[in-house]
């Protein structure tokens, strides 16, 4: 089976239309302020609209209120809430039952200990993304699409009890090496099928699609 792949950050239909054409099984709208991919849930709604069923939705957000759930909910077509905050596993639950929607939880990994964090969301979350850690001496570092890439052996030979993704300073040069070490069965990409901060390139998008598709 071909490698998924979620394009991620996504603020405008050119970007989109290039996920749906390059075979993209997700993509992903960020709803948090500091980002430079922010984008409101009624934009995000105008641009689920022009998703085919057969590409995924995914609302990414950082340590959400209940507030930003349900008017996200209302005002567009939501099908994964990726979590990328320090959610704890009840957290997790509660917005999965809450919003009727699965839930992915990201796990920021730098070294191998940090691992271990994604066992207590087994029975809470029903994917897991695996990102890279930022370090503590990052200026401005965001939860994620910070362009950092982690130790892909880490995850080598792992098995899950839940589907996952492999994300943190991909591009369409190194995605193929990643899928190779870790066996990543989905992938996702923000930054690097980017011409600037939060400025997605159509033709980085189909790049990278194709070369994770090649690799699997």
């Amino acid at each position: 089976m071909s490698v998924e792949v979620k394009i991620c950050g996504v603020s405008d239909a050119p970007a989109v239309q290039a996920a749906i054409q390059g075979g993209a099984r997700y993509v992903g709208f960020v709803f948090y302020a500091r980002s430079p991919r922010n984008v409101s849930p009624a934009q995000a709604g105008g641009l689920s609209a022009l998703l085919p069923g057969g590409v995924i939705p995914v609302a990414l957000a950082v340590d959400p209120d209940d507030a930003l759930l349900d008017d996200i909910a209302a005002k567009a077509r939501i099908g994964l809430f990726q979590l990328h905050g320090s959610e704890t596993p009840e957290r997790v639950a509660e917005i999965r039952a809450r919003t009727g929607t699965p839930v992915m939880k990201a796990i920021r990994v730098a070294a191998a200990a940090d691992l271990a964090a994604a066992d207590a969301y087994f029975a809470a979350a029903d994917m897991l993304l695996f990102d890279a850690k930022p370090p503590a001496a990052m200026a401005g570092a965001l939860p994620g699409g910070n362009a950092l890439s982690f130790d892909w052996t880490l995850l080598s030979g792992r098995r899950w009890p839940l589907p996952w993704m492999l994300s943190g300073g991909l591009d369409a040069v190194n995605v193929g090496q990643a899928i190779r070490t870790c066996g990543a069965p989905a992938v996702d990409v923000s930054s690097g099928v980017e011409s600037a901060p939060g400025r997605k390139d159509p033709a980085r998008i189909l790049a990278f699609i194709e070369a994770a598709h090649a690799a699997g």
